[in-house]
Parts: structure tokens; sequence; C-alpha cells
């Protein structure tokens, strides 16, 4: 499963919790805030005034790069 626009927020920060530090460096408080069990990637973005396709990058990237470390056993 990747990351899209439609991904609930606290679901994506469940999943993969190395994006949990990408929604905080993009200064979105939703870790722990209510509206994050139903807010998607868009509504978040569109809510905080984000482009949404660098804060989807960022997302990936930050996925990508701990399942870099999983698999290399570090």
């Amino acid at each position: 499963m990747s990351i899209d626009r439609t991904l609930v927020v606290e679901d994506v920060m469940s999943r993969w919790p190395a994006t949990i530090r990408v929604f905080l460096d993009f200064k979105l408080a939703c870790v722990g805030c209510p509206i994050a069990t139903f807010h998607t990637i868009e509504d978040s973005c569109h809510e905080h005034g984000i482009a949404e396709a660098p804060f989807l990058a960022a997302l990936r990237k930050a996925v990508a790069k701990s399942q870099e470390v999983l698999s290399s056993g570090a």
C-alpha cells in the first residue's frame, strides 16, 4: 500500500510512524489531534494551506527511508 491523498491522517501515522516527523516538519499539529481520525491527507493540506504534492513526496520518502533501514537490519 502506498500513501495517497485519500488516506486518513491517523491511519498514515499509525501504519508508518516515520511519517510523524514529516507532519511536524510541515508544521502540522496532527499528532494527537482528534480531527486526525477522520481528516484525509488532502483535507489536512487544504485546511493548512500546504501544497499537496511536496507533502506527499516527503511522506513517501520517509516511509521508503524507514523501510530501507529495516531491511538493512540497522
